[in-house]
């Protein structure tokens, strides 16, 4: 059997592991849904335990369902959910506390506090983010401060922090690799994404002993091992969700542009070497890390995107199933102009409201079901547009190639939806034909590394589009509508 590869995809509300041949067509997926855990409003958890556990189970699924041995496969790839923040004992390897979600706003008020500290300059200039409870950094100080004993075994380098991907490595490793990449190490607020490096200056300024956090390495690179699936398996690729994506669209060049649809919606624009500081609140990041050279790029993160579909589903309980939610939006009546702004946990890029929440507009008698079905289905795409906008304001020379918006997720499967993106946008929208981006950007890492795949530009070229929406709305109506939505974001925000 020619060499296959394994991809471990942590995201927000499922575990999913799929196996790859070496020309990187799936051959087998295996997935379980996540338990959320909400302590409090604007609080999010995970259990890290059940996240090891379903990788341990859908690996061996995977692995199972395509008749694969240890010995057939070359190499894994992880890619994850970012931000989310564990810590554990080093010695035992028990997390001390749930993980804590980057959807999670509990450390708004210390956020808020260094903002007013004049702090927020002096920190985006190193990281490129803004302060922000999405990010790591303050999720580390409350942790270390709110556990009992947390800070004074932190400073005695017992404890380790994690985004996922570095607590599954060290699960898998069994505690001999803490390391992570360059793009997690880029989403903490503590990484300076000029120098490539942990900063001790911005640990100081939250209060993190740096003896918590892991080595970082490039996205593909040796790893380590794992003896936990019947033999000896390297691992040799990592990259936060959102990157690998980026990797797995092909967007290798500068101006190529993707956007996924999942929990959130998170578009990426390749600015190639140069690192573009934004004037638009969107944040300067690494879209990925190869043989030591950094690739930049700008992004723009929405909290809220299939969550609200979600919301339809278990809050308002208006249809069963989430790919209910387009036919339902199909009825509703075109006269209706109903907003949702999704901010169930603030509002991200690019306004940056941790204290603004969800609200709907333009509601009447007539107004139902349909009609709040379709204001969240639109709702993602001016959420999307407000940030393409914004990059187009913030880097027009990279801008000016993004002729096409390459989409993945599970809301790709909604042509209502992809249809008014593309209509809003007026841009034509693709869906690849390999829907498992993710995963296939951190299985192209791993096999690169590995020497089964080929060098980027070669697999760029692979890409195949399954499917392309093109622009129909009229200009006039387009324009109308979005003024629509920028009037119920003003209307929303907290200040």
């Amino acid at each position: 059997m020619p060499p296959a590869l394994i991809a471990i995809d942590q995201g927000t509300t499922s575990t999913r592991a799929i196996a790859f041949d070496a020309a990187l067509t799936p051959l087998a997926t295996c997935q379980r849904e996540l338990p959320q855990i909400y302590p409090a409003p604007g609080e999010v958890e995970h259990d890290p335990e059940a996240i090891w556990a379903a990788v341990l189970e859908t690996v061996r699924g995977c692995m199972a369902e395509a008749g694969l041995t240890a010995r057939d496969v070359a190499a894994i790839g992880i890619t994850n959910q970012r931000e989310t923040t564990v810590l554990w004992d080093r010695a035992t390897g028990k997390p001390i506390h749930n993980a804590i979600v980057w959807q999670d706003r509990r450390t708004a008020p210390l956020c808020e506090r260094l903002r007013a500290q004049g702090c927020e300059a002096a920190v985006t200039a190193k990281t490129g983010l803004v302060l922000d409870p999405y990010f790591s950094a303050s999720k580390i100080a409350w942790l270390i401060d709110t556990v009992e004993g947390a800070r004074d075994a932190a400073e005695a380098g017992r404890l380790a922090f994690g985004t996922i991907d570095s607590f599954l490595l060290w699960r898998l490793t069994e505690g001999r690799v803490h390391a992570t990449d360059a793009t997690n190490a880029a989403r903490t607020l503590l990484f300076d994404i000029g120098k490539g490096a942990w900063d001790a200056e911005l640990c100081r300024l939250f209060g993190v002993p740096m003896a918590l956090l892991p080595e970082v390495r490039d996205c593909c690179g040796r790893f380590g091992t794992t003896g936990l699936f019947g033999g000896d398996i390297a691992i040799r690729g990592i990259a936060g969700d959102q990157q690998a994506a980026t990797v797995g669209h092909g967007c290798f060049k500068p101006g190529m542009i993707k956007s996924t649809y999942g929990t959130g919606c998170f578009a990426v624009l390749n600015t190639g070497g140069e690192r573009v500081a934004s004037k638009s609140r969107l944040l300067t990041t690494i879209a990925y890390q190869i043989d030591g050279k950094r690739t930049y790029a700008l992004e723009g993160a929405l909290f809220v995107a299939g969550a609200a579909v979600q919301w339809l589903r278990d809050g308002l309980k208006i249809i069963a199933h989430a790919a209910e939610a387009g036919a339902l939006a199909a009825r509703a009546d075109p006269a209706e102009q109903v907003y949702l702004v999704p901010a169930f946990v603030g509002l991200g890029a690019p306004y940056w409201d941790a204290q603004a929440r969800g609200a709907i507009f333009g509601l009447t008698r007539k107004s139902g079901d349909a009609e709040i079905a379709r204001a969240t289905l639109e709702s993602v795409g001016y959420q999307t547009r407000d940030l393409l906008d914004a990059m187009r304001a913030d880097c027009l020379a990279a801008f000016r190639d993004a002729t096409v918006l390459r989409v993945d997720g599970g809301m790709t499967g909604s042509d209502i939806t992809m249809q008014f993106l593309a209509d809003i946008l007026a841009v034509p929208v693709e869906r690849p034909r390999v829907m498992e981006t993710t995963a296939l950007g951190a299985a192209y890492l791993a096999g690169r590394a590995a020497g089964l795949c080929p060098e980027p530009e070669v697999f760029a070229a692979q890409w195949t589009c399954d499917r392309r929406w093109q622009p129909a709305m009229l200009a006039e109506v387009r324009e109308r509508k979005y003024a629509g939505w920028k009037d119920a974001v003003r209307r929303t925000l907290s200040a």
